[in-house]
């Protein structure tokens, strides 16, 4: 078990005073509790209600905002659907971290390609033995559906075992709302 990239982001985040996770393929090794593959990128997952908040306290750092595809400088202003990308950058210590807004009200997620699959969010994430916050497999594999790579399906493999059957009773009835003909429904069975 190393981490050291979770490490790394956990000690940046340790003072921000608002729910923050780990998500992305790291989010599914914290549950693992193993390193299962090489990471390109770290990714956190925020409420969107709490982007302003993140932006001041990492004041240090510089924004950029996915829109349409394109990198594009963020100033201050409060990001909207479709926006739910944001890359980090501090030059100072070379760090970088993308961040995924999500929709997170009330103590429930939502979807945000599909307003009708929530949870509530005691069931959004957990934590790994050391205390970071990660994203549930469940939650991380839902956003892998709609563009899938060959990472995403080793994640699958590698988490699908590990699910209770709670969580891919949840994930089966998830991907059948928003790509009922996916594959990995076969192995949500």
């Amino acid at each position: 078990m190393v981490f050291n990239e979770c490490f790394k982001i956990n000690q940046v985040m340790k003072g921000f005073n608002k729910g923050w996770y780990i998500a992305g393929g790291w989010a599914i090794d914290l549950y693992l509790g193993k390193e299962t593959r090489n990471h390109h990128d770290i990714e956190i997952a925020i409420a969107r209600k709490d982007q302003l908040s993140l932006k001041e306290y990492l004041n240090d750092w510089t924004f950029n905002k996915v829109l349409k595809g394109e990198l594009t400088n963020w100033k201050n202003e409060y990001l909207e659907l479709p926006i739910h990308e944001l890359h980090g950058r501090n030059s100072q210590t070379n760090s970088e971290l993308e961040v995924l807004l999500n929709e997170i009200e009330f103590n429930e997620w939502k979807f945000r390609r599909d307003k009708s699959i929530i949870c509530k969010l005691d069931s959004f994430y957990s934590f790994s033995n050391e205390g970071i916050p990660y994203l549930n497999p469940e939650i991380v594999l839902l956003y892998k559906v709609s563009n899938t790579r060959e990472k995403d399906h080793e994640d699958f493999k590698n988490v699908i075992n590990s699910l209770n059957e709670f969580q891919k009773k949840w994930l089966r009835e998830a991907i059948l709302r928003n790509h009922p003909n996916h594959e990995w429904l076969e192995g949500l069975n």
